[in-house]
């Protein structure tokens, strides 16, 4: 190949140095125009070509005529398509009914168990509880107050001007019955537990932080913003409560 590429090399200069400036100049010229025109030839050639025809359905290969030999005729076949309902509807029962036992189980998985449930309420027996007493018993956990007040406590707290209290509640809107109170053992201000009995008030008075409530749990100094709170109860008898 070298051998080639020096003899072509050697040719070509003999030839240029044979030749006169103006034979090569001529001769470069001519080569030219000659190429030119067999490009524009070619180019006319290209552009008068016809384009290529798209094939046809057929040629392409397999094609699936699953949609023509598998549709239903509504005309000639109308219990086929009561069928195809049917099934259908079968269906989609199914599925609503799934997602219906799904829906209850998950909704009652939510709900109380029965152990809570019967921590909900709590029945309380009261007859033994002596005039001007108070009982301490546990509801979900927390500590309430049953008060058998006398027939002078009642008074008393009816008296009491609602310009004196900071939470205004009359007594009659704390109790179902008169004689019998009932609140939830925990101070409002910082939640610790009042001493039955004590205080200026003659009713529970808070140690911690010095909050003072009356026989009808009323907040009366200190610095406990609200009053004594109600749990919601009812008398199942005449000497039993159910709170809760």
């Amino acid at each position: 190949m070298n051998a080639l590429r020096l003899a072509s090399r050697l040719s070509s200069r003999a030839s240029t140095q044979l030749l006169p400036r103006g034979g090569a100049a001529a001769i470069n010229s001519a080569g030219l125009r000659a190429a030119g025109a067999a490009f524009q030839q070619t180019a006319n050639v290209s552009t008068t070509l016809p384009a290529p025809k798209a094939p046809a359905l057929h040629e392409l290969g397999s094609v699936d005529h699953a949609f023509t030999d598998d549709r239903i005729d509504r005309i000639a076949e109308p219990e086929r398509r009561a069928f195809t309902y049917l099934l259908l509807s079968g269906v989609r029962f199914a599925y609503a009914s799934t997602a219906r036992v799904l829906v209850v189980k998950f909704v009652s998985s939510m709900s109380a168990s029965a152990d809570v449930l019967a921590l909900a309420s709590a029945e309380f027996d009261v007859s033994d509880v002596a005039l001007g007493k108070t009982i301490t018993v546990k509801w979900r956990g927390k500590p309430v107050f049953i008060r058998h007040r006398t027939p002078a406590e009642i008074a008393g707290e009816a008296a009491v001007s609602l310009d004196f209290l900071r939470d205004e509640e009359t007594d009659d809107e704390r109790t179902l019955q008169p004689e019998w109170l009932v609140v939830l053992g925990i101070c409002t201000h910082l939640g610790c537990v009042p001493i039955s009995g004590a205080g200026e008030f003659n009713g529970w008075f808070c140690p911690c932080h010095g909050s003072h409530y009356d026989v009808s749990g009323r907040i009366r100094k200190g610095p406990a913003p609200l009053n004594l709170e109600v749990p919601p109860y009812k008398f199942t008898g005449d000497a039993k409560i159910l709170i809760g």
